[in-house]
């Protein structure tokens, strides 16, 4: 099975592999995109809010997604759910602080998942290797601290704020729009010092988008790969996948959202970031194996 495990030599892989280039982080024997386990440590969030309270919760939990094959760990101390209320920064930091703490001493690749540049700060003061920032970078804070850094970054679009977001999202062309926006930050940040190769775009399924919107901008996944940055994928148990399938409850949502992440491995996605580890994984290999 291992020779089906090799990198790709195109597209985002390039991307993803300068993301753990750091020798701690080297891998070799990959063909699948790298998967990034979600570390939710919110009381709110749409999938799995409340779950990871404690500081023993959510290391647990971290290190379960890591036995399941989790090459990242994305922690968020924010819902950023469609209505979603703004969290204060000193409780956003209570929520992730210990936990970042505890796992910078894995030497795995950690992600932070926040937008707020107060927190980033801090974050990669304790050793955090990749900022994931929901609103692009549109904060000039943000775009400094990430020049100043060697952390890589996703840049995600999103129309709005998480608690307007999905109120009534309009485009004249939805994809055209989402690579624009890509495109202009890529170039803002690349033109700071930030290497594209340190860089991932996220065209930000369900933030601020129609189901319409969704279809679309998956069947361009292989358009955004062209930027010059690798793409991320984040479609797990989102209410796109409960759309398709008339499931309200996410956690009725994992097998479709498992084919989508097959979909978007083959749409040439660097990176998918999931609830369900192992079934995704699990899922890539036999593809991998019989296609």
């Amino acid at each position: 099975m291992q020779q089906h495990l090799q990198p790709k030599e195109t597209g985002g892989w390039k991307t993803a592999r300068f993301l753990l280039q750091r020798p701690r982080f080297q891998r070799t024997g990959r063909t699948r995109p790298l998967i990034m386990g979600v570390v939710n440590l919110t009381p709110d969030s749409f999938s799995d809010g409340g779950r990871l309270l404690s500081l023993s919760a959510a290391v647990d939990h971290a290190r379960q997604l890591l036995d399941e094959g989790a090459d990242i760990l994305d922690v968020g101390g924010e819902s950023t759910r469609p209505g979603a209320p703004d969290v204060p920064v000193e409780e956003e930091w209570r929520r992730v602080c210990q936990v970042i703490e505890e796992l910078v001493k894995w030497n795995v690749p950690l992600s932070l998942d926040s937008l707020k540049p107060e927190i980033m700060e801090r974050a990669l003061d304790m050793g955090v290797d990749i900022l994931n920032d929901v609103t692009g970078f549109q904060s000039q804070r943000a775009q400094r601290l990430l020049s100043c850094s060697q952390a890589g970054a996703v840049i995600m679009h999103m129309q709005g704020s998480p608690r307007s977001m999905q109120l009534n999202p309009e485009y004249a062309d939805c994809v055209a729009e989402v690579q624009g926006f890509l495109k202009n930050t890529l170039q803002t940040l690349t033109q700071q010092g930030v290497s594209s190769e340190r860089v991932l775009v996220d065209p930000g399924f369900g933030f601020g988008k129609t189901l319409e919107h969704n279809v679309a901008l998956f069947a361009a996944i292989p358009d955004f790969s062209q930027l010059g940055a690798g793409v991320l994928v984040g479609v797990s148990r989102k209410s796109m996948i409960g759309q398709l399938l008339d499931r309200k409850d996410p956690l009725q949502r994992i097998h479709g959202s498992i084919q989508a992440a097959v979909v978007a491995a083959g749409k040439g996605a660097a990176v998918l970031r999931v609830h369900d580890v192992r079934a995704t994984l699990d899922a890539l290999i036999v593809n991998d194996s019989l296609i």
